[in-house]
């Protein structure tokens, strides 16, 4: 099994246990997404290490183990994106399952266990770009939108569309449902690693928001901003961002 046959598996088979925790009915609020995290988290950890021993292995939910910083291959996982969100029965989180080579995010699979059927993205299958909106349509964070977003959207004459975890976000570029994903408001490497490579994979811009590249494999994991775009939207959000400072 290749690498990313190997995340998108895996991050299928996440969210089916995530989708099993949700419907025992055992737990609900903020007891289900812990739950859910320990469960995805139990089951991802154990099988990275097992099937591929000799890689690193960085998770929100595990200890952080510093031996991954001598490795070139880490696998940057995220077991559940948007807690809360699958805490409150909604359809906007995801699983991250994604594999830095060299500190660039290389391969990588997330899963849409909440829609309908459940989906999953991957860095091996991209397809064609949907066609664009005429207006662009910039996601942003449900509960605090980014200020930059929210400046960019108006100097570009876009509209803003709210969203629960940064991999339904990503996502929501890749499926065609908006045209950018700026975002400022703090992050972690699990946060973008899987998304950022989907990402690529189709042809997006994926960089910092002062246009540098998005690393990995750091001892600080603190990845505090990301622009995921459309090519042809990246440097009129560049050059709007460098212009608030």
């Amino acid at each position: 099994m290749t690498d990313a046959e190997l995340a998108a598996q895996l991050a299928v088979d996440a969210g089916r246990i995530l989708l099993e925790v949700r419907a025992s009915g055992q737990f609900e609020g903020k007891a289900l997404g812990k739950e859910g995290d320990r469960a995805a988290n139990a089951f991802l950890c154990d099988a990275l290490r097992r099937l591929r021993p000799d890689d690193g292995l960085l998770s929100e939910e595990e200890k952080d183990n510093p031996e991954r910083l001598a490795k070139n291959r880490v696998w940057i996982i995220d077991p559940v994106d948007g807690t809360r969100e699958y805490g409150e029965e909604r359809s906007d989180w995801a699983v991250h399952v994604g594999l830095a080579v060299d500190r660039e995010a290389a391969i990588g699979a997330v899963a849409l266990p909440g829609l309908d059927g459940g989906i999953v993205l991957r860095s091996d299958a991209p397809h064609a770009l949907p066609e664009p909106a005429e207006r662009p349509r910039l996601v942003v964070s449900r509960t605090r939108p980014a200020r930059e977003a929210v400046a960019v959207a108006e100097a570009i004459g876009g509209e803003l569309v709210e969203m629960g975890s940064a991999g339904a976000k990503a996502m929501a570029v890749v499926r065609g449902e908006a045209e950018i994903y700026l975002h400022s408001g703090g992050q972690y490497e699990w946060d973008n690693c899987a998304p950022v490579a989907v990402a690529l994979a189709y042809g997006l811009h994926c960089s910092r928001i002062d246009g540098s590249p998005l690393v990995y494999n750091n001892a600080d994991t603190y990845l505090p901003d990301l622009l995921i775009c459309r090519p042809e939207w990246a440097h009129p959000v560049l050059e709007e961002v460098h212009k608030l400072g």
